[in-house]
C-alpha cells in the first residue's frame, strides 16, 4: 500500500445538525467531558498544553457510528494521546477517519501565529537524539521542564488543509521534527466520513528523508488556540497494523 492512497466517503451521510455533540459548545463542565471520555477510551488519556485553554472532547454516536470521539475547540489546543512501542520493523499501516463540517479558512501551518489544524492524527517516534539541532535540543528541555516529558525525536501528522495539495509535507514554523502531511486538501469533502489507510514507513521516509525509528504514541489533535476561532470536528477509531499481525 503505497503511502499516497484516498480517502473513501464513509457510508453515511450526517445530518447538518450537530447532533449530541452539541452539547460541547455549552456545557459548563469541559473537565467531565474530558474524564468520561478517557474512561471511554482505555489507554488513552488527556494532554493539555502549558498556557492553553483544552480543547472538549467527548464520546458520541454520529452518522450510524459508535465510539467517536467529537472534539470541539475554542481558541484551544489540548490532545487525545495513547502511548505504546512498535519498533520499527513491525511499522505497517495505519487507519482512521474523520468528518469535518467546516474549514477553518484563516489557518496556515506554515505560520507560526496561524498554525491550527480543525482535524490532526499524531504519530510520535523515538530516534538517535544527538542528531537533534541545538534548537531542537532546546525546545526538548524546555518541554521536559514544562509536561515532565521530553519532545519526541519526530512528530509526523495527518491533517486536513485549506491551503496546501494532497501529498504536501508541512514543515512546523516552530522545530524541524514536526512535519505533517496533508491527506486532504479543501472543502470538496466536507460533512461526510472519511476513512483513509496509510503506509507509516513510507509516509515517514517522505517527510523526513530517512526511515523511522519506534513509534511510541498515537494521538488525535483539533485546535484553534493560534487564529483565536472556532472548530468542531469527529473522529474514528484509530487503529495500527503490525507486521507481525
Amino acid at each position: 500500500m503505497q503511502g499516497t492512497d484516498a480517502p473513501q466517503a464513509g457510508s453515511g451521510q450526517p445530518s447538518a445538525a450537530p447532533g449530541n455533540a452539541a452539547a460541547l459548545e455549552d456545557s459548563p463542565d469541559a473537565d467531565a467531558q474530558e474524564a468520561a471520555t478517557v474512561a471511554a477510551l482505555p489507554g488513552w488519556q488527556h494532554v493539555p498544553f502549558p498556557g492553553k485553554t483544552a480543547t472538549q472532547f467527548q464520546m458520541v454516536q454520529h452518522a450510524g457510528r459508535s465510539d467517536v470521539v467529537a472534539a470541539y475547540a475554542a481558541s484551544s489546543a489540548s490532545m487525545l494521546r495513547r502511548k505504546l512501542r512498535v519498533a520499527p520493523g513491525d511499522l505497517d499501516q495505519i487507519t482512521f477517519s474523520w468528518m469535518v463540517p467546516q474549514l477553518n479558512t484563516v489557518a496556515d501551518m506554515s505560520l507560526r501565529d496561524k498554525d491550527d489544524a480543525v482535524v490532526r492524527v499524531v504519530l510520535a517516534f523515538e530516534g538517535d537524539r544527538s542528531r537533534l539541532s541545538l534548537k531542537d535540543q532546546m525546545l526538548s528541555e524546555l518541554a521536559l521542564t514544562l509536561t515532565g516529558e521530553e519532545m519526541p525525536y519526530a512528530t509526523l501528522m495527518y491533517v486536513w488543509c485549506n491551503r496546501n495539495q494532497v501529498g504536501h509535507i508541512i514543515h512546523s514554523p516552530r522545530t524541524g521534527r514536526i512535519r505533517s502531511m496533508v491527506v486532504e486538501h479543501g472543502p470538496a469533502h466536507l460533512n461526510q466520513w472519511l476513512d483513509y489507510k496509510r503506509d507509516i514507513r513510507a509516509d515517514y521516509a517522505a517527510a523526513f528523508g530517512e526511515p523511522p525509528g519506534a513509534l511510541i504514541g498515537v494521538g488525535i489533535m483539533t485546535d484553534t488556540d493560534n487564529t483565536r476561532t472556532r472548530s468542531r470536528s469527529w473522529y474514528g477509531a484509530v487503529e495500527l497494523t503490525s507486521k507481525n499481525d
